[in-house]
C-alpha cells in the first residue's frame, strides 16, 4: 500500500477532454483527477456511478469563472484500489476529497464545493469535518434517508435493490428503485434510463462498470450514513442545501435537503431538473450553480 497521501503522477493535458489530469496517491487508492479553466477553486463530486467526466455539459460556463476540478472517486473508473473491494465509506471518500484540495490548493484558500447525491453526501461531510478549508458546499439531494420521519421504509428499498441487482441485474434493481420513490417504471425503461445525454457520452462505458460497485458497495452504506449536526451548526453558513424542482414528490431525494434548511434555518435552493439536473440540464444547472456560488 502507498502510505504516502500527496505525490502527484504526470499531470498533463488531455487530447479528448480538454482538461489537465494528474493522479493522486491516498491511503487505499490512487485518485485520477481532472482540472479545466482558471480562478478559485471549484470541485465537483459526482453522484451514484458517475465519476470525472459526470457534469461535463456544465464545463464550459463553470470553466469560464473558475478552475473546476472533478475526479473519479476511489474504486470508480480510473481510480483504482490499493487491496480489494469492501463496502464503501463516507468518511474516507470525504478524506480523500479534502487530501485532493490540499494538494490543488494547498494553505488557506478556500475552496467551493458542489456534489449531488452520494456526492452531496461526501461534500457534506466534508464541511462538518474541514470547514476552514470550504468557502461554500452546495448539497444537491443527498439521499441521507436518517434524516427522513421513516428512514426504516427506505432503508429497507435501498437494501432490496441492493440484492435484486444481485441477484438479477441492472434493469429490475432499476425498476425496484424506481418504484420505492414512486415512478415505476419497467426493467427495460430502467436499463434505457441509465443512458447518457451526448455530452457525458465518453463516459457511459466507465459508468456502466461502476454500477456494481454503487449498487453493492454504496447505496447502502451511504444512505444509512448519519450527518454530524452538531459540527455543521456553527458552520450552517457555508452550507447551501439544493434540490431538483421536480423532485419535490421524491422523499428520498428532496426531503434530506429540505430537512437540512428546516434544521438550520436557512433557504432551501431549488435547480433546475430532477435528481440529474446536472446531467440533463446542465446548462441551466449551471446557470444556478454560478448565481448560487456568486
Amino acid at each position: 500500500m502507498n502510505d504516502n497521501p500527496n505525490p502527484n503522477h504526470n499531470p498533463k493535458p488531455s487530447p479528448t477532454t480538454g482538461a489537465t489530469t494528474g493522479t493522486l496517491a491516498v491511503p487505499g487508492a490512487t485518485l485520477y483527477y481532472e482540472t479545466r479553466g482558471n480562478g478559485p477553486l471549484l470541485l465537483l463530486i459526482s453522484g451514484g456511478a458517475g465519476d470525472a467526466g459526470m457534469y461535463a455539459g456544465m464545463f464550459p460556463a463553470l470553466a469560464a469563472e473558475y478552475t473546476v476540478v472533478t475526479y473519479d472517486p476511489r474504486a470508480l473508473s480510473r481510480s483504482p484500489l490499493d487491496g480489494p473491494l469492501a463496502d464503501q465509506q463516507v468518511r474516507v471518500w470525504s478524506d480523500d476529497a479534502r487530501r485532493l484540495l490540499d494538494h490543488l490548493a494547498p494553505g488557506e484558500e478556500e475552496v467551493s464545493v458542489m456534489g449531488c447525491s452520494s456526492g452531496a453526501i461526501i461534500a457534506l461531510d466534508l464541511l462538518a469535518r474541514h470547514p476552514e478549508r470550504l468557502r461554500r458546499a452546495v448539497v444537491h439531494e443527498p439521499p441521507l434517508v436518517e434524516l427522513l420521519p421513516d428512514p426504516a421504509s427506505y432503508r429497507t428499498l435501498f437494501a432490496e435493490v441492493r440484492d435484486t441487482y444481485r441477484a438479477e441485474g441492472l434493469g429490475p434493481a432499476m425498476a425496484r428503485f424506481s418504484e420505492g420513490i414512486g415512478e415505476p417504471v419497467t426493467a427495460e425503461e430502467a436499463e434505457q434510463s441509465t443512458e447518457l445525454p451526448p455530452e457525458v457520452q465518453e463516459m457511459a462505458p466507465r459508468m456502466h462498470a461502476n454500477f456494481p460497485v454503487f449498487l453493492e458497495h454504496m447505496l447502502c452504506p451511504f444512505s444509512s450514513s448519519v450527518p454530524d449536526l452538531e459540527a455543521l451548526r456553527p458552520v450552517a453558513h457555508k452550507l447551501v442545501p439544493a434540490a431538483g424542482r421536480l423532485s419535490r414528490t421524491q422523499e428520498p431525494f428532496y426531503g434530506p435537503a429540505a430537512r437540512l434548511a428546516e434544521l438550520f434555518g436557512i433557504p432551501l435552493v431549488e435547480f433546475p431538473g430532477g435528481h440529474l439536473g446536472g446531467v440533463d440540464r446542465a446548462k441551466e444547472f449551471g446557470e444556478q450553480l454560478l448565481k448560487t456560488l456568486a
